[in-house]
């Protein structure tokens, strides 16, 4: 009987590597720059880079690998863009299969995980797969410098250094403040690309550096952001400091070198003291003054009524007379869609034909609203020119056809649209009606029911009702407004404040010829004005209210400025000794600008509503 054979003890076949590194190389390069800049395609070049480690034969060139998922056409022109680079290097029968000397070996990728693969080790007995003490430490993220991360990070540990600060700040505060940190624009994207430097956010949030909270959004350091972002401060104010001091020392050069000259020509006395004093301003001087000091023309212009607000805020929050325009916003529905689209069409034409400088975009309430755009020039290099900030003037427009205010009537969107427009911000809401002809004899309400809605519109609502007759007047009314408060705001500094603030506008400033130049962004008066929106409990009981004909929106806020939830009311209810005082519990309650009792019929059906156990008879 044969011997059997002996066990052959020894290391285990070690897995073979990637016949195409330089392919793997440049596709691990594209990958990580694309992770730096928060670009989606990283993703992308992730599963190449999957597919690659599973492919045994050698790659001739980059059309070979189209065979491979997840290889495109893009991916495989940058392979071939870089081979020819490659050849030019290299020579033309340089083996691309093989790294060269200085480049690092390449090494094979976990589909499952955006690290490396580790080897396992025989010897060990596999417990090193096992442990997991074996693997390299993860290196830690740290943003590109002068990108957006970097400049968000930045921006937010400043903004926490300022004594009284509230530790957030909102979404365009931030964009503003971190700007001048950013070489790329965070509002236009670069040319070919659709990403922006803002895009980097949604990393800084994955990488637990950065909390978004509330709506309008509310971006704040974590505790690993914040010490991140001390040591990006610090080593930015070494290099400043370093800069500072090479910059005082040239000037310092120059100034013996012109002294010199001076001298040879017999120069002396007040210029060279002028100079003296002049090339003594350190750039810490120079930022303070920049961030402090007017223009002189600028500052002859400033609104007495508003320099104390101006002396409390920075340049970066206040838009200066002359360095901004007035903008009309159409919303895009205005103008699109829908069963009168020939008249919404008409109503773009005669803006334009009446020079009427104006913008289509989303709007979340009203459909007109002006806004205060800076002016910005174009950049070299870049398509577009970089959006300026915008300042929502107090003035917003709900455009109402008669048909259209009777079918708002009948499914409840009217009294929604007059309780949104009280609480989106701007203290002028106009409702501009408009007739249409013929067709109010055929509409499902009667007309006297139409002019009473109206009418309590603007008497009892205390909205500003406009009346026109067609499209035409419309188009109209709408440029008269636009040259009006183009007048209005010339010569006026507008500050930018937050909507969260209470106390930045005074009743003496609602008054025609002076109005507010506290002003909220657009950006955050957009977003705090969306429709579907979470809702706070007091929200929700307010709209629960106003469901019960006959309930406006004053009588409901004043009846949730007593009771603020469902639970305090049926707790009063509760105490009640009976029912006859239960069902009168309301009836005291005063509302609006005349202080009226809310009356026991109301109170009555409100008491019904919430109590009665079973249906409603």
């Amino acid at each position: 009987m044969p011997a059997p054979e002996p066990v052959r003890l020894g290391r285990k076949r070690p897995v073979p590597s990637c016949p195409n590194p330089l392919f793997l190389q440049w596709l691990t390069e594209l990958r990580d720059d694309a992770k730096e800049k928060g670009l989606k395609i990283y993703y992308t070049y992730q599963k190449a880079i999957n597919s690659l480690n599973k492919y045994p034969l050698p790659l001739k060139n980059a059309k070979e690998a189209k065979i491979l998922q997840n290889f495109g056409d893009g991916i495989c022109k940058l392979l071939d863009d870089r081979l020819q680079k490659y050849y030019r290097q290299h020579g033309p029968n340089a083996s691309i299969h093989i790294l060269p000397e200085t480049a690092p070996p390449a090494v094979r990728f976990d589909s499952n995980n955006l690290a490396p693969a580790k080897k396992k080790n025989a010897s060990s007995n596999g417990e090193s797969g096992r442990g997991g003490g074996g693997g390299k430490k993860k290196r830690e993220y740290v943003p590109q410098r002068r990108s957006g991360g970097y400049a968000v990070l930045l921006a937010l540990y400043q903004h926490c250094q300022v004594e009284g600060s509230k530790g957030y700040m909102f979404k365009l505060e931030l964009q503003t403040e971190a700007q001048p940190l950013c070489d790329k624009s965070f509002t236009v994207p670069d040319l070919g690309s659709k990403y922006t430097a803002w895009s980097s956010v949604s990393t800084l949030i994955q990488k637990n550096l950065l909390i978004k909270t509330h709506n309008p959004a509310r971006y704040s350091l974590t505790d690993e952001g914040m010490a991140l972002a001390e040591r990006l401060d610090s080593a930015e104010r070494g290099e400043e400091q370093t800069g500072a001091h090479v910059q005082k020392r040239a000037e310092k050069e120059r100034k013996e070198e012109r002294r010199e000259g001076e001298k040879e020509k017999g120069w002396c006395g007040d210029a060279e003291q002028a100079d003296e004093e002049v090339l003594d301003l350190t750039q810490s001087d120079e930022d303070e003054a920049e961030r402090v000091l007017i223009p002189a023309e600028k500052a002859c212009v400033l609104p007495e009524p508003r320099v104390q607000d101006v002396q409390t805020k920075s340049p970066a929050q206040c838009l200066f007379p002359g360095s901004y325009e007035i903008l009309l916003c159409v919303d895009f529905i205005e103008t699109t869609g829908g069963g009168n689209h020939h008249c919404k069409q008409e109503l773009v034409k005669e803006l334009q034909r009446n020079g009427v400088n104006f913008d289509v975009r989303k709007l979340n309430v009203g459909d007109f609203l002006w806004v205060a755009r800076e002016k910005m020039e174009p950049v070299p290099g870049q398509l577009r020119a970089p959006c300026g900030r915008e300042l929502v003037l107090d003035y917003i427009i709900e455009r109402k056809r008669i048909d259209d205010l009777c079918g708002s009537i009948i499914d409840g969107r009217f009294r929604e649209q007059k309780f949104r427009l009280k609480r989106c911000g701007l203290r002028r809401p106009v409702y501009l009606v408009e007739e249409c002809g013929a067709a109010a004899s055929h509409l499902s309400l009667p007309e006297s029911t139409l002019q009473q809605a109206i009418i309590n519109t603007q008497v009892v609502d205390g909205f500003f009702v406009k009346r026109v007759q067609d499209v035409r007047e419309s188009a109209a009314y709408l440029t008269v407004m636009t040259r009006y408060l183009s007048k209005l705001y010339k010569n006026r500094t507008l500050v930018m404040r937050s909507r969260e603030l209470e106390g930045d506008l005074s009743e003496d400033q609602d008054i025609v010829g002076n109005p507010s130049c506290s002003l909220i962004s657009f950006a955050e008066f957009n977003e705090g004005a969306v429709k579907n929106k979470c809702q706070t409990v007091r929200e929700v009981f307010a709209r629960q209210l106003m469901q019960i004909s006959g309930l406006s929106g004053d009588k409901a806020a004043a009846i949730i400025q007593e009771y603020p939830t469902p639970h305090s009311l049926l707790s009063a209810y509760d105490k009640c000794s009976n029912e006859l005082e239960q069902e009168k519990l309301l009836s005291s309650i005063r509302y609006g600008k005349l202080k009226r009792n809310l009356g026991p019929a109301l109170s009555r059906t409100v008491y019904q509503l919430y109590c009665t156990k079973g249906p409603l008879t």
